[in-house]
C-alpha cells in the first residue's frame, strides 16, 4: 500500500487532493474541437474472452481474461448500445466506475451475472463527460486468470483546449515462478508484482515542445493504492474519478489514487527537444519505471505555451448541498463482515444499507475497523469529501476513496438518481475479499 511515508507530509493516508500534493520522488490545431450537443447513438461490442499479455520480457505471453472491443470512446449525451458476449467458462458481470444515473447497467442489483456462452445488450447513456473505467472484477476473485480493465472515455461537448488526449491505465499482476498469473482473492504467497501500462511493460509518450497533452491516468490495480509521479514536469489536475476539479498543481508531478481511480491531467511540454522524463509508479514496495514522457525533435507545434487552462466544463453535478436535511447512516468498513456479502453471494433481498428520497442529500459516515486501508467506492453517484466538522467540502468529487486503519471519513452526495446501486469494499491486499452491500434511491 502506499503510505503518506513516501509523501511529504508524516501523516498516514489523507484525503485524496493532500495525497497527490506528495510523492517526494500547425497553430492551434489540433485542439479538440467543440461537439454538437444533439444526442447520438453509438454502438459498442465486447467480448469476455481468453486473451493474453506479455509480462515476461522474452519468455511466453501469460494467459489472462479480458473484455475486447473497438475502442471505447465516446461523447457526452451519447446513447451507447453495449453488446456484451460470455466466450468465459464461467459467468461475467461488467462492473463500471464512474457511470452515474444508469440503473439498468448496475450489475447484480438490475442484471444477473451474464452465463457462459450467452450474450446480452444493454444501453448506457453518457450522461457526463470524464474518464470512467469498465472492468470484470465484481466475479473476479478466486478465478482461473485474472482480467484486464478497459478505459471509457466520454469527451465534453465543449471544446477543450489540448493537442493530444492519452489514457494511462496501470495495472498490476501476480506471477507465479512458471509464469501463470494469480488472480485476487488468492495468496500470492511467492508470486513477483508485475505492473503494465496500457497492457505494456513501459510506455513512452512522446510530444512536441509547447504541446499540450491530456493523460488520463486509471488506476486499474486489483488491490493497490498506487503513486503515479513524472520527474521534473509540471502536472495541472483537472479532474478527478471523472468529474472537473477546481484546477490545481500536483506537487513534484505526483498523483496518488486507489485502486478504481483517475485522475485527468494537463502537461505543458515546455522542456527542450530531447528531453526525456521518467514516468514512475509506486505501489507502496518501491518506485517502478513504467514508461517515458520524450519531447521530440519535431518543430515545436505552436511559438510559445498556451495559457493556462481553465476548469473544464461542469457536468452539472450541484454547487452545494444541503447538509441539515440530509439522510444519514453509518457503515463499517473492514472488520468483521456482517452485512457485507462477497459479490457471488449477493442477494437483492437482503436489506439495503440505507434507503433516500430522490432529490435528498446523503451524508455517510465511513469508519476502516480493519487491519489495513480500506478502499470504499460508490456506485450511482459522485460524492464529496466533508471537513471534519461538516462544515464544508473538498472541491473535488469522488466515486473512491482509501481509508486508514481506525479512521472515519464523512461524505455526501445528492441522491439524484432513483434505482438500486451497489456499494464496495475492499482492503488494500491482494488475497483480500471484494465485498459489495447496496442502497436504495425511491
Amino acid at each position: 500500500m502506499v503510505r503518506i511515508g513516501l509523501m511529504a507530509s508524516p501523516k498516514p493516508l489523507l484525503h485524496r487532493r493532500e495525497l497527490m500534493a506528495g510523492l517526494g520522488a500547425a497553430a492551434l490545431l489540433p485542439i479538440w474541437p467543440a461537439i454538437g450537443s444533439a444526442q447520438g447513438r453509438a454502438a459498442l461490442a465486447l467480448q469476455a474472452k481468453a486473451d493474453v499479455v506479455a509480462l515476461r520480457p522474452g519468455a511466453p505471453e501469460t494467459p489472462v481474461w479480458s473484455l475486447a472491443g473497438s475502442e471505447m470512446r465516446f461523447k457526452r449525451g451519447d446513447t451507447v448500445e453495449v453488446t456484451l458476449a460470455n466466450e468465459l467458462p464461467q459467468p461475467v458481470a461488467l462492473n463500471w466506475r464512474g457511470l452515474d444515473g444508469v440503473a439498468s447497467a448496475e450489475s447484480l442489483t438490475a442484471r444477473a451475472p451474464l452465463a457462459a456462452g450467452v450474450k446480452e445488450t444493454l444501453q448506457l447513456p453518457l450522461r457526463h463527460a470524464g474518464t470512467l473505467l469498465c472492468d470484470l472484477t465484481l466475479l473476479g476473485d478466486g478465478q482461473a486468470r485474472p482480467s484486464r480493465a478497459r478505459a471509457l472515455v466520454v469527451r465534453e461537448s465543449e471544446t477543450v483546449a489540448v493537442d493530444r488526449d492519452e489514457v494511462f491505465l496501470v495495472e498490476d499482476w501476480r506471477l507465479r515462478p512458471d509464469g501463470s498469473a494469480i488472480a485476487p482473492g488468492i495468496a500470492p504467497k511467492d508470486a513477483a508484482t508485475v505492473l503494465t501500462a496500457n497492457g505494456r511493460l513501459s510506455l513512452d509518450i512522446t510530444a512536441r515542445t509547447n504541446e499540450r497533452i491530456r493523460i488520463r491516468f486509471i488506476n486499474g490495480c486489483q488491490r493497490s493504492v498506487i503513486a503515479a509521479k513524472i520527474e521534473n514536469i509540471d502536472v495541472r489536475v483537472m479532474a478527478i474519478d471523472g468529474q472537473p476539479s477546481e484546477p490545481f498543481q500536483a506537487r513534484n508531478g505526483a498523483l496518488v489514487l486507489p485502486p478504481g481511480g483517475r485522475v485527468d491531467a494537463f502537461i505543458d511540454m515546455t522542456a527542450p527537444a530531447g528531453t526525456t522524463a521518467a514516468i514512475l509508479v509506486h505501489d507502496g514496495k518501491e518506485a517502478r519505471p513504467i514508461g517515458r514522457l520524450i519531447v521530440s525533435g519535431e518543430p515545436p507545434v505552436r511559438a510559445a505555451p498556451l495559457s493556462p487552462a481553465p476548469p473544464l466544463p461542469s457536468n452539472g453535478l450541484p454547487e452545494r448541498l444541503d447538509l441539515k436535511g440530509s439522510t444519514r447512516a453509518e457503515l463499517t468498513l473492514g472488520g468483521p463482515q456482517g452485512d457485507w456479502v462477497p459479490p457471488p453471494s449477493f442477494a437483492a433481498t437482503t436489506a439495503p444499507a440505507f434507503r433516500t428520497k430522490a432529490g435528498r442529500t446523503v451524508v455517510l459516515a465511513l469508519t476502516n475497523r480493519g487491519a489495513l486501508p480500506t478502499v470504499f467506492h460508490l456506485h450511482g453517484h459522485h460524492f464529496r469529501l466533508l471537513d471534519r466538522l461538516d462544515d464544508g467540502w473538498k472541491p473535488f468529487w469522488l466515486d473512491t476513496l482509501a481509508i486508514e486503519p481506525g479512521q472515519t471519513q464523512r461524505i455526501a452526495f445528492a441522491a439524484e438518481y432513483a434505482g438500486r446501486w451497489l456499494i464496495e469494499s475492499v482492503a488494500t491486499d491482494w488475497a483480500a475479499p471484494r465485498l459489495v452491500r447496496w442502497y436504495s434511491v425511491e
